[in-house]
């Protein structure tokens, strides 16, 4: 079969496309997944490049998120069946096998590149907005808006009851994230600091949901509403921010840092209480994943050049 892996710390302009042995039967308490969308983002550049927190070591395939069509069943596993659709952690292959345990499963008619662009983003996004405590009637401002992680906050954010003010870098992509309900757009091109204290009526925003960093973080912090919290989604600038702490002092604000790999190592029942209400959400259409482009896993390179290019709107597909 064919996988794409990492074979040295590099860029993503050297993945390598191998032919490799396919999985032999699935062990125990696992299950072999044909897979037929694989989503990749943003994190995997920083992986492939030798600077994630958590690194593995070439050579390695990428990617992670994956939606796919259960082939074979291990000893033990009773709740899925030959034939059941599921969202699992696979990567860039064609087949793996996966312990089923891991296994989210996908409502009936889903789309199933709609599926794989969703698992780390809604859950990346609805786990944050819990960590804020975000309720309704607050402000909710979401960076990088039109991203992967901060479109599904503008998605969720809504059907939270917040009222959301969506920053991007550009009309086009501010065009999209209005589509999905946000209720104010700015270019933050220029800057958002006053356009936010305009909108808030001078106090700020409740919530800030910055998977950005760097000077946007610094900005965040000066139009911030009192009590309010900033969520640390990531740091797509390139440069993690220092939080001045005597702004967060005068405004009685919290930096809340979070990560998705904890909640499922340490609370794993509430990781499966967010995925089964997020699948419910995506099965009865209360959210509506985004995917602007969909392109065959040969094309693994360019895929990721639209990622370097900022080109992505919600995510990017491979086939």
């Amino acid at each position: 079969m064919k996988a794409v892996y990492c074979t040295a710390f590099g860029s993503h302009q050297d993945l390598k496309i191998l032919d490799v042995e396919p999985p032999s039967a699935p062990a125990v308490a696992e299950v072999q997944v044909a897979i037929k969308a694989r989503g990749i983002q943003f994190s995997d550049l920083v992986k492939i490049g030798g600077n994630y927190q958590d690194q593995s070591k070439p050579p390695f395939v990428v990617g992670g998120e994956a939606a796919g069509i259960i082939t074979a069943l291990g000893a033990g596993v009773t709740d899925y069946a030959v034939g059941d659709a599921v969202l699992c952690f696979g990567g860039c292959v064609e087949q793996a096998n996966v312990a089923a345990s891991t296994l989210v499963a996908v409502p009936q008619g889903a789309d199933l590149n709609a599926a794989a662009s969703f698992r780390n983003n809604y859950a990346t996004a609805y786990y944050g907005l819990q960590r804020a405590q975000l309720q309704a009637g607050e402000t909710l401002l979401i960076h990088g808006a039109a991203g992967g992680v901060g479109l599904a906050a503008v998605d969720i954010g809504k059907l939270m009851g917040a009222r959301v003010i969506a920053t991007a870098s550009s009309d086009d992509k501010l065009a999209v994230v209005g589509s999905m309900g946000a209720d104010h757009l700015i270019n933050y091109s220029d800057g958002f600091r006053q356009q936010v204290k305009d909108l808030t009526g001078g106090l700020g925003a409740d919530v800030i949901y910055d998977p950005v960093g760097g000077d946007v973080f610094d900005e965040s912090v000066r139009c911030i509403a009192p009590f309010g919290r900033i969520l640390i989604v990531g740091f797509t600038s390139g440069r993690p921010a220092l939080a001045k702490t005597n702004h967060l002092l005068v405004k009685d604000a919290s930096v809340i840092g979070y990560n998705l790999g904890n909640l499922a190592k340490y609370k794993p029942k509430q990781m499966q209480v967010n995925n089964d209400t997020l699948m419910g959400w995506l099965a009865q259409g209360r959210i509506k994943p985004y995917v602007s482009h969909i392109m065959p896993m040969e094309e693994v390179v360019e895929a990721y050049q639209l990622l370097v290019d900022r080109k992505v709107i919600g995510k990017v597909i491979l086939s």
